[in-house]
């Protein structure tokens, strides 16, 4: 429970922030999340609704609040041409699970097209439908939409449903709880508790299909191991093995790690030279092909495979030229 929100203006932030959560929410709930009264909550409702945003209200016993796309942009400082330009740019770094487009941007996303009109979602749609992206991520693609549909479940503490195809091919059907989308640089990953298999999972987020919000709460459980990115990076390692990485790089640490996924993150060994040491789990293969992509001198100290692999692609490249 959070402290006591004495302060209208930081309550009404908060409040609003809970409720892009594509959700409903119980006003008992909100009351208890900013630890005041459920009228407080009522007049709270009542000076956003003043101030545009369009919050709709159902009775019953399981009534509650959530925010509804409207007749116009609520006041968030964005006309419509930088609503749509938003859009798009966070839907097409987010399907490819680029360097920097992580969790927080794919929660902005979700938020934003919560409260999007229904003609600029389609302007968004059509735009994105148009247009073909000339690079892509080394990673496969994912579609926004099951994106953000995730990244709903995670902030609303909600279960669950999908279908999973394996890495076998297998198909199978899914009910968890959500805890955390972790990108790597290359793919989106769930970090998910999965209630028929009673144990925690990573599932990749390209493989999931037909995700669907349940309405079910969840109270959340304590992670076996640290926190979700950390649980992820050892079930990793634990599917495809990991390398033991030594790498120097010619440049900064400032300029490598900006160019790195953040697992990699080099340590300063002097002004214009870095040092990445430590057990990764990642393939010989995409380790040499990130490497030789940097732009930026490098000498691989380990692991001896690491080195191999870089020699017989230098001599293929070579090979090509001659």
């Amino acid at each position: 429970m959070m402290a006591c929100m004495t302060d209208t203006p930081a309550r009404l932030l908060t409040l609003l922030s809970l409720l892009q959560t594509p959700r409903e929410w119980p006003g008992s709930e909100l009351a208890d999340r900013l630890s005041v009264s459920a009228r407080t909550i009522r007049r709270d409702i009542d000076r956003l609704r003043d101030l545009g945003y369009p919050v709709e209200a159902t009775k019953g016993a399981i009534g509650g609040y959530r925010l509804v796309a409207g007749t116009a942009m609520p006041p968030l400082l964005l006309d419509d041409e930088e609503a749509v330009a938003i859009a798009v740019g966070l839907r097409a770094g987010a399907g490819h699970a680029i360097e920097g487009v992580d969790e927080a941007s794919v929660r902005a996303l979700a938020k934003l097209e919560q409260v999007l009109p229904a003609r600029l979602r389609h302007r968004v749609s059509t735009l994105q439908n148009a247009t073909l992206p000339l690079t892509r991520g080394d990673g496969a693609t994912v579609a926004p939409s099951t994106l953000t549909a995730l990244a709903g479940t995670v902030t609303g503490r909600e279960r669950l449903r999908f279908s999973y195809r394996a890495g076998d091919g297998a198909e199978s059907k899914r009910l968890v709880e959500p805890y955390r989308l972790v990108s790597t640089g290359r793919r989106w990953y769930l970090v998910a508790y999965d209630l028929g298999r009673e144990d925690w999972r990573t599932f990749r987020v390209d493989r999931i299909t037909d995700p669907l919000a349940t309405g079910a709460r969840f109270t959340p459980r304590e992670l076996p191991e640290g926190d979700e990115a950390a649980y992820l990076a050892r079930s990793m390692a634990r599917a495809q093995g990991e390398l033991d990485l030594d790498v120097t790089f010619g440049a900064s640490a400032e300029t490598v790690a900006g160019r790195l996924p953040a697992h990699l993150a080099p340590v300063a060994t002097g002004e214009d030279t870095c040092r990445v040491r430590g057990r990764v789990p990642e393939s010989v293969e995409w380790l040499a092909i990130r490497l030789a992509m940097l732009d930026v001198p490098f000498k691989v100290h380990a692991p001896e495979a690491l080195r191999t692999h870089l020699q017989a692609l230098t001599t293929r490249l070579a090979t090509a030229l001659a």
